[in-house]
């Protein structure tokens, strides 16, 4: 038995997300709590996973404001390490009509990038049934050793290994190096969730079925691939399988921050169910119409954190649709 059902590691930071205008006509941001790995452990939180955090925040009002919301979702922050030097890592969202999102990010330094090594928690990474981590925490050269220690110690620990290649070209000196961190990502991996934009970075093709392949026949070690495409629906490779599941269209959505996040989190609460042995087309598309779901709530909502689903809600779409 382990102590924790999922350690994730990475940023953890403020989403300015837009929210209308004021009486003078300037826009208005609203500081939401966010970061791909704590969205993804938040989500857990909802049904019911234990689960820790570990990264580094501002000692400053963000930072703190941040702590706070992620010990109110349950999660464990005896890992979250506070910098007085660096600030907490800032991004703006701007949505456009369809919900996708445009970033601009104040993170040179940001605070998640000073995460050394020596400060890893050892003894939590030990004690947990999967380790999550994206490349955000990969950018930088401190904190990506600290990444691949903490990958190393869950691994030898016989933890399952989830990754999000989560690509933000503008956080990157060079787009080659962003290629080589999520390739080496992916060769640590037995989880996989990776985006329509993503594969066809990594493979040059827009064909997921084609890009699908050729990322899993370099990378034998990956048992489980899944393939998210927005609007369109979602991808699962397992084996020789190939299953998909369209999307919930059912309107009101707002912007997509959190959905992909969200999916993860649906897809690490199946493997810790159902584990990643024998399964057949039905398990996976169970598994992708859950995710599929969740991620059309958080959709519908501002922010991510504080927007994960109850697993009821989610349960009420599938029963409806």
């Amino acid at each position: 038995m382990k102590r924790f059902d999922v350690v994730a590691l990475g940023e953890l930071l403020i989403d300015f997300t837009e929210n209308g205008v004021s009486d003078q006509g300037n826009p208005v941001f609203e500081a939401n709590p966010g970061g791909a790995p704590c969205n993804v452990l938040a989500m857990l939180r909802k049904l019911s996973r234990t689960c820790a955090f570990i990264g580094k925040v501002g000692n400053d009002m963000f930072g703190h404001q941040l702590r706070a919301v992620v010990e109110a979702a349950g999660i464990d922050a005896g890992a979250l390490r506070m910098d007085d030097a660096v600030r907490t890592t800032l991004a703006f969202v701007k949505t456009d009509e369809y919900g996708d999102r445009d970033f601009s990010f104040y993170r040179n330094p940001g605070a998640d990038m000073m995460l050394t090594e020596e400060e890893l928690p050892l003894d939590m990474l030990r004690d947990t049934r999967i380790f999550h981590f994206g490349t955000l925490s990969m950018t930088h050269e401190v904190v990506r050793q600290a990444t691949k220690a903490a990958v190393l110690a869950a691994k030898e620990a016989g933890a399952l290994i989830s990754f999000d290649p989560n690509l933000r070209p503008p956080l990157w000196d060079s787009l080659i190096e962003a290629k080589a961190q999520m390739l080496w990502g992916l060769s640590q991996a037995d989880v996989v969730k990776i985006a329509d934009n993503e594969i066809e970075f990594l493979t040059g093709t827009s064909d997921f079925d084609r890009g699908a392949n050729t990322l899993r026949g370099r990378f034998t070690n990956i048992r489980l691939l899944n393939v998210t495409a927005g609007a369109n629906g979602s991808y699962a490779y397992y084996q020789d399988k190939r299953v998909f599941v369209p999307s919930f269209l059912l309107g009101g959505t707002i912007e997509t921050t959190g959905a992909g996040d969200t999916f993860c989190a649906s897809v690490l609460n199946f493997v810790l169910e159902r584990g990643l042995d024998g399964l057949g087309r039905d398990d996976l598309k169970a598994m992708l119409r859950f995710a599929n779901a969740a991620a059309y709530l958080v959709t519908t909502r501002k922010g991510a954190i504080r927007s994960m689903p109850e697993p009821a809600q989610v349960e009420a779409i599938l029963n409806e649709h």
